[in-house]
């Protein structure tokens, strides 16, 4: 079963713009070791200094212990933590979801 998991992480006052810039497309050998891994789908949405992530995996905490040992993956944060308030948290376990409205039954 897919796990669906929402993050948030904050960039520094001052690095919206080059966060968005940066994070527009990610490395190639990275996307690739993540889909390897189980990730079906990882969106990011920014408002203000709040990051949303939303993140589709078939297992989450699997796919962080498979990335600290990617080389690719230790770049990319030593990459986009200097822009984070706060390093990216490989362990967090996402938010609590509240609430949602799902489809209509065709």
């Amino acid at each position: 079963m897919t796990q669906r998991i929402a993050l948030r992480t904050r960039p520094r006052p001052g690095a919206e713009e080059a966060y968005d810039r940066e994070h527009a497309t990610i490395p190639a050998d990275l996307e690739a070791q993540m889909r390897a891994a189980g990730v079906h789908t990882w969106k990011i949405w920014r408002d203000g200094l709040d990051l949303f992530h939303y993140i589709e995996a078939d297992d989450y905490a699997a796919l962080q212990d498979r990335l600290r040992l990617s080389e690719a993956d230790l770049a990319w944060q030593r990459r986009m933590n200097r822009l984070l308030d706060g390093d990216f948290d490989p362990s967090a376990t996402g938010m609590r979801m509240v609430w949602q409205m799902e489809a209509p039954a065709p």
